[in-house]
């Protein structure tokens, strides 16, 4: 590895570990015991669910391209799994909103399972099934796990602050290092190990059955409507009318798959009440599509390097910088919009709700992918790069129907006090 890498690695890891040294009493809030143990019991379970995600994503294509499929067979498999994930996701959320978030979540533990189980035939059908098993189990990772934490988390009494807390530690280890572990873990059963491309697939079932094991034995049920009243269908219509009905989780939808179309600083942003999320997040946003930019840019103005496996580019260094800063920019933008669906998403539909959310996504993906060909790599940047100021503009009216809101609220909280003090008193 050549030493621009390892300089650009040392300086971030400084950064990084300047940042943690440097919390005041401002940063760190005063917690429970047992506030302490809820949040290490998720963050544990998070961990292992998203370590069986990680380990798959970057032998997946490996694998199929192993068993003697081309680009194309390939494709309609990605298909496949982001079209089951569009399709069924809204139905699984729904249906763990009204049949509990912890029988969702030991779901997706059990649909996981089986999905890594099909990597072992190379048989086009059964991967076909994988895919959209896989497909499922994503759409419930990305939902019932955080309604499950939401919905506990009030049930329990915590200040609503904390959740803020459980948020960015669940995506500095979950989405950070567990990510980095992982690819090196995948890695090494693979290659220096010599198991083949579908041991990390084994490997990330046996991180999920331990995962759901420790859900089965510690965690408790929590619904959104429980009552069978509502049917699958009155359920979408719920999800449906709250998100026409409120532009704030209108746009907050719009905001996350524009972002997602295209982690330590957090904890320090959401642990302060200034400034709020929905401003800072515009600056993210508009920060990151520079980031996506850079590529497009680099490649008109800067002339690639001639010698073939020779040292990193000028424009390789830039790309890499932009890399990095796109990445800190995740990092920040996980736990704060799940901060956000917090607030503004009504717990009895969160689930039905949130995977709303992920249609637009999928759908993007789905075309693009079935399009591969007709789309450069400098068009593909540009495209990420104009969903995310797009997700800049809908932060900033997120932000003022937030501000509306609230001052109205305010305006007439404070009718009723005057309202209260002009009232006579009844001496009798």
């Amino acid at each position: 590895m050549e030493a621009f890498y390892w300089l650009l690695f040392g300086w971030l890891g400084v950064v990084v570990a300047a940042m943690e040294l440097s919390k005041t009493n401002r940063d760190r809030a005063s917690t429970s015991s047992a506030f302490n143990s809820f949040k290490n019991n998720y963050i544990l379970v998070y961990s292992l669910m998203m370590a069986g995600d990680w380990l798959q994503g970057p032998y997946v294509y490996y694998l199929y391209s192993q068993y003697g499929y081309g680009k194309g067979d390939i494709g309609r498999l990605f298909i496949a799994g982001f079209g089951s994930s569009m399709l069924f996701g809204t139905i699984v959320g729904s249906l763990a909103d009204k049949q509990g978030r912890k029988r969702a979540s030991v779901t997706y533990c059990i649909t996981y399972i089986l999905s890594c189980m099909t990597k072992h035939s190379p048989q086009f059908k059964v991967l076909m099934l994988g895919r959209v098993l896989g497909g499922i189990a994503t759409s419930l990772l990305f939902s019932a796990f955080e309604s499950w934490l939401v919905a506990e988390h009030n049930k329990r009494g915590f200040e609503p602050q904390w959740l803020s807390i459980t948020f960015s530690k669940a995506i500095f280890l979950g989405n950070g290092l567990v990510a980095i572990i992982s690819g090196l873990f995948a890695n090494l059963l693979t290659d220096n190990l010599g198991f083949g491309p579908v041991a990390p697939f084994d490997a990330a079932a046996c991180f999920l059955a331990i995962g759901m094991a420790i859900i089965l034995s510690t965690w408790t049920e929590n619904y959104g409507d429980p009552s069978d009243s509502k049917g699958l269908l009155t359920q979408f219509q719920v999800a449906a009318s709250a998100i026409s009905s409120d532009e704030k989780i209108a746009l907050l939808g719009a905001i996350q798959s524009l972002f997602e179309g295209s982690i330590s600083i957090a904890s320090r942003l959401l642990s302060r009440p200034t400034p709020r999320v929905e401003s800072y997040m515009q600056l993210v946003f508009t920060v990151a599509a520079v980031t996506l930019l850079l590529p497009v840019i680099t490649s008109y103005l800067v002339a690639p390097s001639t010698v073939k496996g020779g040292s990193i580019s000028f424009g390789g260094c830039i790309q890499l910088v932009g890399f990095c800063t796109f990445e800190a920019c995740v990092g920040i933008f996980w736990p704060s919009i799940m901060k956000m669906r917090s607030q503004y998403i009504p717990e009895e539909a969160r689930s039905t709700i949130m995977n709303f959310f992920r249609i637009p996504l999928n759908i993007f993906v789905c075309l693009v992918l079935y399009n591969v060909s007709a789309f450069p790599m400098t068009v593909m940047f540009g495209m990420c790069s104009c969903f995310l100021l797009l997700a800049s503009f809908l932060q900033r009216r997120l932000m003022m129907v937030t501000e509306i809101h609230r001052s109205k609220s305010q305006d007439w909280t404070d009718m009723k006090e005057r309202d209260t003090e002009a009232e006579p008193l009844n001496i009798g």
